[in-house]
């Protein structure tokens, strides 16, 4: 790769596109406050004991989450370039390009199948407000019928529509923007929908079960199972906060932008807890079902509650809005690369991906009903692009970016904005901490080693 000429076009490609201050901070919340946790982090949190699961969660992002955080976004403002060639221009051999061209295909792979159950959430918003929901009390074959039937593949077009509309009208009046507006409403739905939940007969189970902790739940397995979370709930290992610290101005503190990203994080995650479990409490709904609890447990409580309709409505726009923020952040990694690598203006680049997306992501939307039998291996095609890209993908990109910044970045220091004494600590847990948690998560979440 001539990266002379790289430069030259990113720099035609991407001039004039800078985030705000408050701009960066929102999209970067944007992508982390996605489907991970408003769908999956009260499922884990609810097999995992509760309280005392939070709490590691918690542990695990400040020690060990945002490190890498800071280390992607020092990464990406000190290249100026695309995930892929991020770690050259910040100073690395050119052998990390090979690092950089995974964190692209890691995003590209995820969205395949994100946009899936994106769609799935706009489905369940627009039956939950016109009533069709409830009309089958079977909410589990509802579910079936629905998955196994085309709809699921206009509800992915219709995702991957929206993302790349956002995409195509730039960082500052499209995804900027987007942010700008929709995290501020998300947090909105958030609390109604947490006061609705709080105050419901028999809620206090559930609050009680989320905040009050019983270190006696936690296992080995827990431990990784957080560490892994915290890890991929502020999309670390996928280029996303390389991407986006290349449109950072050179005076926004990262250190600060860090500790707010990490914040917006947690507090979302926190008032998710505050919805899930005073809800399925409140309705006798066991909390540990696994991805059906938001699809086939969550409207039968909805049913049940007056105005449930509405309420049904607002939570599956909440999921919807979170997934869309997170799609945009995905679609963007592979669309700088394109433009920095191939001088495409970004309308190409974006419908161009869009489209790939889409006809990528068909094989899995149709394995998971119309052809089950598409299987590789034992798992359909949607369960093993999953199983790849959050189990081996994400970790190993995860790990690379630690090893690079703790051993290989000669510039660390300056780019990082740090003080000399928190410098030091950041460089000891990417050195020392970071690269061996992240290794055992690798370990685990790829099946070699269990507890």
């Amino acid at each position: 790769m001539n990266l002379s000429k790289s430069n030259l076009e990113s720099n035609q490609a991407g001039k004039g596109e800078r985030f705000s201050r408050a701009g960066f901070i929102l999209a970067a919340i944007g992508s982390s406050v996605g489907l991970g946790n408003m769908w999956k982090f009260p499922y884990i949190t609810g097999e995992n004991g509760g309280a005392a699961f939070f709490l590691l969660f918690i542990v695990c992002l400040l020690l060990i989450g945002l490190p890498v955080l800071l280390a992607e976004l020092a990464i990406g403002r000190s290249g100026r370039g695309s995930a892929a060639t991020a770690f050259i221009k910040a100073g690395g051999h050119k052998g990390w390009l090979a690092a950089g061209l995974l964190q692209v295909l890691t995003p590209f792979i995820i969205l395949s199948f994100y946009v899936i159950i994106a769609g799935w959430t706009l489905q369940y918003a627009v039956t939950s407000f016109s009533g069709t929901l409830f009309n089958n009390p079977d909410y589990g074959s509802q579910f079936n019928s629905f998955v196994g039937g085309y709809m699921p593949i206009v509800w992915q077009f219709v995702s991957v529509l929206i993302t790349a509309w956002i995409v195509a009208k730039g960082i500052s009046n499209g995804i900027e923007r987007f942010n700008k507006i929709l995290i501020p409403a998300m947090l909105v739905l958030l609390i109604i929908l947490m006061i609705r939940a709080v105050t419901l007969p028999g809620a206090g189970a559930g609050v009680s079960f989320f905040l009050n902790p019983d270190f006696s739940q936690l296992t080995t397995e827990s431990a990784l199972v957080a560490l892994g979370h915290a890890f991929f709930s502020l999309s670390l290992g996928m280029g996303i906060l390389v991407t986006y610290g290349s449109y950072v101005d050179k005076n926004q503190s990262l250190g600060a932008a860090t500790v707010a990203v990490g914040a917006g994080d947690l507090l979302y995650a926190f008032i998710a807890g505050l919805i899930i479990f005073p809800t399925t409490f409140s309705f006798g709904i066991a909390p540990d079902q696994g991805p059906s609890l938001i699809f086939i447990a969550l409207p039968a409580a909805f049913s049940a509650m007056p105005l449930g309709s509405f309420f049904a409505g607002l939570f599956f726009i909440l999921l919807a809005i979170a997934a869309l923020t997170s799609a945009v952040s995905l679609l963007e990694v592979p669309v700088k690369y394109f433009m920095e690598r191939f001088a495409w203006s970004r309308n190409r680049a974006v419908w161009s991906i869009a489209l790939a997306v889409f006809i990528v992501g068909l094989p899995s939307v149709l394995s998971l009903g119309l052809f089950p039998e598409w299987k590789i291996g034992s798992k359909n095609v949607f369960d093993w692009l999953d199983f790849m890209a959050s189990n081996i993908l994400l970790p190993v990109g995860g790990l690379l970016v630690t090893i690079f910044a703790g051993y290989f970045w000669k510039t660390a220091a300056e780019a990082s904005g740090l003080s000399s004494r928190w410098f030091r600590i950041w460089l000891f847990m990417l050195r020392y901490i970071a690269p061996i948690l992240v290794l055992l998560v690798l370990l685990h979440t790829s099946g070699i080693i269990h507890f």
